[in-house]
């Protein structure tokens, strides 16, 4: 579905992801992960045509992705940020700007398909029950189920998340993951996402790409990134990494400095 080629760009040369090469299969559930400052969401940006690359390709479908016209690549991909929400709105109607890549030629106002799509991603997303609400009056973990909402009415085939379950308790983490992992499994709906905690990717992601320093570290499963020896490599802090006793994934336990200097002396 998506091919990432020789992928050069950032941000007035002041950081810069280089040779970025990748391919997204369709029906995949692909992690991006990474040190702060790696480039995690530079990528995301990349492949939604905010930032220009310098160098190399994005290829969606078959085809350059610059070559495809806004509207018709609102169609296909969606997109969930961590930009807040404008207040003045309510839930039903932020919710319905998901549909305007759909409207038709100096169409202004909602049709009935509009509205019934709109229900049905609420309803999937368990928003049905704050449809009247306005934005501000509403959680941070309801905000981020509503933006999903507005990205699942655009009905697009690849949903790019980042970050989608920062600053959130771990409720509202497992909600949004199974959500995700739900409409990847049963709808067949393509999923790249960004993630900080790596207990989460591990847990929810087909295959992992770990980027640091603006490159591609290593691209696997679960079970070949999250080693012991990658993670230390890479955000430079001991771990010891075990299995999950339910899902036999990858579990990655912190070692605080206390602990490691008592080890030392042992």
């Amino acid at each position: 579905m998506f091919e990432i080629k020789n992928l050069t760009c950032g941000y007035n040369s002041d950081f810069l992801l280089k040779d970025i090469t990748f391919n997204v299969n369709k029906k995949e559930l692909l992690g991006i992960i990474g040190p702060n400052g790696s480039g995690k969401t530079t990528l995301i940006k990349a492949l939604t045509r905010l930032i220009k690359p310098l160098k190399g390709e994005v290829i969606f479908e078959g085809k350059n992705i610059w070559q495809i016209t806004h509207k018709e690549l609102s169609k296909k991909i969606a997109v969930v940020t961590q930009n807040l929400q404008p207040n003045f709105m309510n839930v039903e109607e932020f919710i319905l700007l998901g549909r305007s890549p759909h409207y038709k030629k100096f169409q202004f106002l909602e049709t009935k398909k509009d509205y019934e799509v709109v229900r049905k991603c609420m309803l999937q997303t368990d928003t049905i029950r704050l449809k009247d609400k306005f934005l501000n009056q509403i959680s941070g973990g309801e905000k981020q189920l509503i933006s999903i909402a507005r990205a699942l009415a655009q009905e697009p085939e690849l949903l790019l998340l980042d970050e989608p379950t920062a600053h959130l308790d771990i409720t509202h983490q497992i909600k949004i993951l199974d959500l995700i992992r739900k409409l990847n499994k049963e709808s067949g709906l393509t999923v790249i996402i960004v993630l900080h905690d790596l207990n989460l990717a591990s847990e929810y992601c087909d295959r992992i790409i770990l980027l640091n320093n603006g490159l591609i570290h290593k691209i696997g499963s679960p079970q070949e990134i999250l080693t012991y020896q990658i993670i230390e490599e890479v955000y430079k802090t001991v771990v010891i990494v075990g299995n999950n006793p339910v899902s036999s994934k990858p579990y990655i336990f912190l070692v605080n400095e206390e602990d490691r200097k008592k080890s030392i002396r042992v």
